[in-house]
Parts: C-alpha cells; structure tokens; sequence
C-alpha cells in the first residue's frame, strides 16, 4: 500500500463476493493507524503541544518514540510493510500502543504471515464422533462446536431449544456472522444485541489475520459488507477478540428473559474449532427456565421456531 495522509480516510471494506484474498498490507495499515488513533498523548504520559492536532490520536511521531524506534521505520510498517521486522520491535511496538494479547497476537499474524500457512482447505470442517457424543450427553446444558469464520458445526437439544433449530438452514447459513447481521430473529433474541454483534465481527477479524487467503472468509465479508451497514462499521473499527467467557442475556420467546453465562474452550487437536457451552446460576429464574425448556425436549425447539 502506498502511503497515506495521516488523516483519516473512508476506505471500502476489504475483502468481496468473489471470494479474492483480502489484503494483508492494507490490513497491517488500517490495524496500526485505528489502534493509534484510540490513544492520547496524556494516555501514555506525552505532554499535548497545542489545542488542534490534525490527527486523532497519537502521531507517528509520538508512537515511534514510545515504542524506540526510528519514525522512518514505524512509517514504513504502518504503511503495510512488515517485511523483516523482529519480534522484539513488534512486542515494543505492542506495548506502545497498550495492545491486548488478542490484538498483540493479531498484529503478529499480520506482520510476519507463517510461512507454512496454506490455503484453508475448501472440504467441509469435520467435528470428531466422539466429541459429537460429548456434547449429546450434556443434558440441560446448551453447547456447540464452532469453526472458521464462526461457523456452527455441531450443537446439541438443548442449544437449539434456546437459539433455534439450526438443522432447518442450509449449511451455509450455519454461521454467527450471517444469522447476528442479516437474521431478525436474533436481533430480538439478544438484548444486548450490540455486544453479540460486536464480539462477532471481533472474531472474524481475528479469523482474517490467521488465514487471510480464505475465499470463503473474504466471500463472507463482502456479503456482509453490502448486506448491513452495523457490519461495515464494525469491520472498519479493526477490533479484535478472542473467544473467551462472560454473560449473554436473550429474551427467549418461550420462557422469557435468560441470563446465562458462557465458557469457550479451543480443542486441543484443532484450534480452529471452539467447543461453547452455556449456563444459569443455580436456583436462578434462568436456571429453572432451562429446566423447563429440557423437560419440553424437541417440543420446545419446535414451539420455539413457530412462537411469535
């Protein structure tokens, strides 16, 4: 990538419905300059000269003081150039710009692309038998297995009690990004639909930085981008996340509000696959909504799909 003014600038979502690779360089660029711009000298101990800066946040300047470096030398990678830089110098650069592991990691993989790194594979994501098993046996407790691109691989009852039959879409439409953003359903199931909708697009970046020659991501995010303006702005943002834990709170149409709180746990011979399983505080009304959603059994994922 050329460079570029300091400023900002509206700049198209990468990536298309064609599938073409989306652009590391670009990425690299846009993934530096958003997380400057979200610092202030007095962030990181830097006196403010003067009241108007033409810029948001940090200069280069600044950054490449902080992180020890020539300002020649951040430029260069800041403009898409990652070629030969040390690990030390990003870590340096890392703490300058107060990355989070998530996004330390995620500049790494745009800074320095593993050479063995292929092509992913275009056959379909395969779940191990006896993790399918696994996840059956959870009674009364949602759980699903998600892939590349925040694809839903294999869930079991009681995860399509709570988020709907996913066995009635096509498999391509098994995906978090396509059913958060271009779904109703899912906008009025989570009531901070906001969040979801965030973590979500944090992910695939987080995906894109791993395997930016993945047709089917870039694919995604084209259609995305074209579909939902939430999206685009989301994409823009460059935050990434990794899967983690926390608390979801839905406004299921069967049994009402539900607080229940989330663990993710990579696999360990596929990091790519994520097993998630959901839960209430015991004693809880969440937790006795649940009871009653198992209790329903596959009555209560067809009620769910019909309810109003």
């Amino acid at each position: 990538m050329d460079a570029q003014p300091e400023a900002a600038q509206d700049r198209q979502p990468l990536g298309g419905p064609t599938g073409a690779p989306l652009d590391r360089r670009a990425e690299l660029s846009e993934f530096l300059r958003t997380r400057r711009a979200r610092l202030k000298p007095e962030d990181v101990g830097l006196p403010e000269f003067g009241r108007h800066r033409r810029v948001p946040g940090l200069r280069r300047e600044e950054l490449a003081q902080l992180a020890g470096v020539s300002v020649a030398y951040y430029t260069r990678l800041e403009q898409g150039n990652g070629r030969n830089v040390s690990a030390e110098v990003l870590d340096a650069i890392a703490r300058a710009l107060r990355l989070s592991d998530a996004e330390h990691n995620h500049l790494t993989h745009l800074a320095k692309p593993k050479a063995h790194k292929k092509k992913p594979s275009a056959r379909p994501q395969q779940v191990r038998g006896a993790l399918r098993q696994l996840i059956d046996s959870l009674d009364g407790v949602p759980a699903y297995i998600t892939g590349r691109r925040s694809d839903i691989l294999v869930w079991n009852r009681m995860a399509a009690a709570v988020f709907g039959d996913w066995s009635e879409l096509p498999a391509q439409e098994r995906n978090w990004a396509r059913m958060v953003f271009l779904r109703p359903e899912y906008r009025d199931l989570y009531i901070d639909w906001d969040q979801k909708a965030a973590d979500i697009v944090s992910y695939l970046r987080m995906d894109a930085g791993c395997h930016p020659d993945d047709p089917r991501l870039s694919a995604l995010v084209g259609e995305l981008s074209v579909k939902s303006e939430e999206f685009r702005r989301l994409w823009a943002a460059h935050d990434v996340k990794e899967k983690s834990h926390g608390v979801k709170r839905m406004r299921h149409p069967l049994v009402g509000d539900l607080t229940l709180s989330f663990e993710s746990f990579p696999l360990p011979d596929d990091h790519e696959q994520t097993l998630i399983t959901y839960h209430a505080e015991p004693g809880s009304p969440s937790a006795e909504a649940l009871r009653l959603l198992a209790s329903w059994g596959t009555d209560a994922t067809r009620a769910r799909t019909t309810a109003p």
